[in-house]
């Protein structure tokens, strides 16, 4: 959210040259001095009570950079949303979804364990355990379909199709299919996921909670096919009824679904709101769908709420599929209503570094789930 309501008062000296000490002190908080001399002059000169205001919310700007900014974060960020997620899943998933998982995520662990956590591929272990190849593609970034191993490391057609179901070609000869697992074995090691075996390329060898954190991730890639939609809306349901939670502990209210989204008095929240936008091609109008609008109690006059996207996942491949589609709302947003409007993704699951730069170079900002409390943050 970007600063845009502070003192009525008249031109005030020394606040120009305070904004550009802030956008020199903070550079990766994009110019926000300018920003908000540029597109609020008056407030931004206004009286001492005012430019105090600003000083304290630009200074303290964490709702400019929650998240976005903070990349140094993101890895550990990454590891407690995957494992909130997989606790819920674990506890609330159906019991054939669930008890299918498990088996798999223990046979993964296995083949972890085969391959010495993936960090010895070789033809040895592929000729003696041939049905460790589909977790093996699952598990390098991005995930490798049959057709698509085969054409990266050019290799026989048969010898994949028969490790695929646990053996190996009877007539292959033995020259031939050594150098084609040993292609596979090189491609499965130069693509391994860094995001999901997070001790590779370190000293350190890996610890038994990141090992079965890995072995799960795969998992899931491998059951993604079962994936139930029951499973997902139940886990949106959790999200928002988590925020919805976490507002009224603030004594925000609740409003029904057919408030309009620029009318609702400070302090109020709704749900599933359709906030109408322009087509950046011409002037039609078009309704998106925002999962929870929250107005800040102190909010002044013509001030727009907060609008929050709720996102969880159940692995990394779908979201990197799905990224733009925030950044498209967002520059739906901004067509209709400025720069200064406040779209903030509410994370729980698999999102990777990938995701969370694409969506920080959009200039769009996140709270995770499992530190819900940085929605106050965002002046909330």
């Amino acid at each position: 959210m970007i600063v845009s309501q502070h003192g009525n008062g008249g031109p005030g000296a020394g606040k120009t040259s305070y904004l550009s000490a802030i956008d020199e002190s903070y550079p990766q908080m994009g110019c926000v001095g300018s920003a908000i001399l540029q597109a609020n002059p008056q407030a931004a000169l206004g009286s001492n009570a005012g430019s105090a205001a600003l000083e304290r919310r630009v200074v303290d700007s964490k709702s400019r950079g929650v998240n976005r900014t903070k990349p140094d974060r993101w890895k550990a960020d990454i590891q407690m949303s995957v494992d909130m997620y997989n606790a819920w899943f674990m506890k609330f998933a159906p019991k054939a979804f669930r008890e299918t998982r498990v088996k798999v995520t223990k046979d993964v662990e296995a083949t972890l364990a085969k391959t010495s956590n993936l960090t010895n591929i070789g033809v040895a272990l592929l000729r003696k355990e041939p049905g460790v190849l589909p977790t093996l593609r699952m598990s390098t970034c991005p995930p490798l379909a049959v057709d698509r191993l085969i054409g990266l490391a050019n290799v026989s057609k048969n010898l994949v199709g028969c490790m695929e179901e646990n053996s190996l070609p009877a007539r292959m000869a033995i020259p031939a299919l050594e150098t084609d697992l040993k292609k596979i074995g090189a491609i499965i090691q130069k693509l391994a996921d860094p995001d999901i075996f997070v001790w590779l390329g370190r000293a350190q060898p890996a610890i038994d909670n990141e090992v079965h954190r890995a072995a799960t991730i795969v998992a899931d890639r491998l059951c993604g096919a079962v994936a139930n939609p029951i499973i997902r809306n139940a886990q949106e349901k959790r999200q928002l009824d988590n925020i919805a939670a976490w507002l009224e502990a603030k004594k925000y209210k609740p409003l029904g679904p057919k408030i309009k989204f620029d009318a609702m008095p400070p302090g109020t929240y709704a749900f599933r709101l359709n906030v109408p936008v322009k087509r950046e091609e011409g002037d039609t109008t078009v309704n998106i769908p925002i999962d929870a609008v929250v107005m800040p109690r102190h909010a002044k006059p013509g001030s727009l709420p907060i609008l929050i996207e709720a996102k969880s996942a159940g692995d990394f491949t779908n979201v990197n599929k799905r990224r733009k589609e925030e950044a498209a709302k967002m520059a739906q947003l901004r067509h209709t209503y400025g720069m200064n409007v406040a779209f903030v993704l509410f994370l729980c699951g698999y999102f990777d570094s990938g995701y969370l730069g694409y969506e920080a170079a959009e200039g769009i900002d996140w709270v995770w789930e499992h530190r819900i409390d940085e929605l106050a943050d965002f002046g909330i």
